[in-house]
């Protein structure tokens, strides 16, 4: 059944539309929020598995031939993705029981995250330059809700900066994309790859290229584009953060890596050395945010920044072996991340603070919590075997291979950075004379503690059983690799 691929998406859209009308009853929302999330996560897992077997599936709307039609792709990365996303926020819903309040819990929270992962995961599977464009705006219009989620002075000050960075970036979206279709006359994807290739107008086309950067760039929170990402992503509670902190900028990562290896693949030596440079940039740039602050949160809201620098350095690369390092260190860094934000977030609760200063001897009440925040910190880092180390060593294997050599011993030398970053948290917070601590009741705290630790084992999992993982990982690179794959399954193999 082809269309069983459009399950995942589905499925959280209708369960946000079906929440809208349980909104004073808590135990329901949660309920079926849960119940749902399994489904299109066994959904996606079972889609993925289909792709592995039987190769890229894809579906057009509308009984419309490719490339009029708009059709959804199914293929190595996107499933990946998907199914990612689904999981993650599984747990974090899971989280969200005892830490986003229920004066929040009220006023749409559940089907906000319900239409940010229709959003997300439709960008992820469309194939469709200007229906990518449309689901940036579902996921970007829930994010405004849940952003000002509470109405505290700190969200409704950063909102007013996270609307506008986005309002411009969509207009340069359409923009950007208005200037494509006028050069190439088509929106499918693999048919902009096809065209790309037949029309003799280099110039304009790495012009367009360098704009889709700036567009997605500034979704993904590239060098200099990066500036709202860290004001903004505080100010909402733990759960949003680390709902936007696992998802929101890698769609933004995605899609450069969706573009730059599909279609702008005519002149590499301008546009993914480009690409190299501001993925340097951004390592760095997000090395000094991570090591100036003693705020918890931006620490690692810092290392967001670090990490799509390291994969979009594995992208410029354009060999098998940085993309697939690339895609390990993706999906790596959305489970890692969560994990870290939600560690991060027990540490506030118990502690009352996010100031690093103010913590300190919480090894004493709290051992585990911090034995575990010590493994996803070396984790993040890319300490072997934990779940960073593969993405990351491919990755330079992929710059060595390329002849990047000194930008590739940077990628490594950065990982001590991240290291010193997230281990002050684990020194400050969890060594030292005991700080300042709240009462938190031993039930809630066990509600918080339980999907964090679940999520942490994920992430040494993924580290551990990489061999597991490797053969969805190669199905990727390979599309990535090789456009040639992924034009044939959509113009050839779509279905009405």
């Amino acid at each position: 059944m082809i269309n069983f691929l459009l399950f995942p998406i589905l499925i959280t859209f209708f369960t946000g539309m079906i929440l809208i009308f349980f909104q004073k009853n808590i135990y329901i929302q949660r309920t079926i929020s849960l119940i749902s999330l399994g489904i299109a996560t066994i959904c996606a897992f079972f889609v993925m598995l289909k792709v592995q077997r039987e190769g890229i599936q894809s579906v057009t709307f509308g009984d419309w031939p490719v490339p009029y039609g708009i059709t959804m792709v199914a293929d190595g990365v996107s499933t990946l993705l998907v199914l990612t996303s689904l999981l993650l926020t599984f747990f974090i819903v899971w989280y969200s029981f005892s830490s986003i309040g229920r004066a929040r819990e009220h006023f749409f929270y559940y089907p906000g995250i319900m239409f940010i992962l229709t959003g997300v995961n439709g960008a992820f599977t469309t194939g469709d330059i200007f229906n990518m464009f449309v689901f940036f705006e579902v996921l970007l219009m829930s994010s405004y809700l849940l952003i000002v989620l509470g109405g505290e002075k700190k969200q409704l000050h950063q909102s007013i900066q996270y609307l506008l960075v986005n309002i411009i970036s969509s207009a340069l979206f359409v923009i950007t994309v208005a200037y494509l279709y006028s050069v190439i006359g088509t929106l499918s994807m693999a048919d902009i790859a096809v065209k790309i290739a037949e029309i003799d107008q280099p110039g304009i086309i790495t012009t367009i290229a360098v704009l889709f950067l700036m567009v997605f760039g500034l979704k993904a929170a590239i060098f200099p584009l990066y500036f709202w990402l860290p004001s903004s992503y505080a100010a909402p509670p733990i759960p949003v953060l680390a709902l936007f902190g696992a998802l929101l900028t890698k769609v933004g990562v995605y899609a450069i890596m969706r573009t730059y290896t599909l279609f702008f693949v005519h002149d590499i030596a301008f546009t993914h050395q480009l690409l190299l440079i501001f993925a340097v940039l951004t390592i760095v740039a997000g090395c000094i945010g991570a090591l100036a602050h003693f705020d918890v949160k931006q620490i690692i809201i810092y290392n967001i920044v670090i990490a799509v620098g390291v994969i979009l350095f594995g992208v410029a690369q354009m060999n098998f072996a940085g993309l697939e390092g690339a895609m390990f260190y993706l999906i790596h860094d959305m489970i890692i991340k969560a994990a870290l934000f939600m560690l991060v977030g027990i540490i506030i609760y118990v502690t009352g603070t996010s100031n690093l200063r103010k913590m300190g001897g919480l090894m004493k009440k709290y051992p585990s919590l911090g034995w575990f925040y010590l493994i996803a910190a070396f984790g993040l880092a890319g300490i072997p075997p934990l779940s960073g180390f593969v993405g990351k060593l491919l990755i330079v294997q992929g710059g060595f291979a390329a002849g990047n050599i000194w930008s590739s011993i940077f990628i490594l030398a950065s990982s001590l950075i991240v290291l010193l970053s997230v281990i002050r948290i684990f020194l400050y917070a969890f060594w030292g004379e005991e700080g300042q601590t709240v009462q938190i009741q031993p039930k809630k705290y066990k509600q918080l503690y339980y999907p964090t630790v679940i999520l942490v084992i994920l992430s040494i999992a993924y580290g551990v059983g990489a061999e597991w993982v490797t053969p969805f990982m190669d199905g990727a690179a390979r599309v990535l690799t090789d456009p040639s794959i992924y034009i044939e399954a959509v113009m050839k193999g779509a279905q009405p």
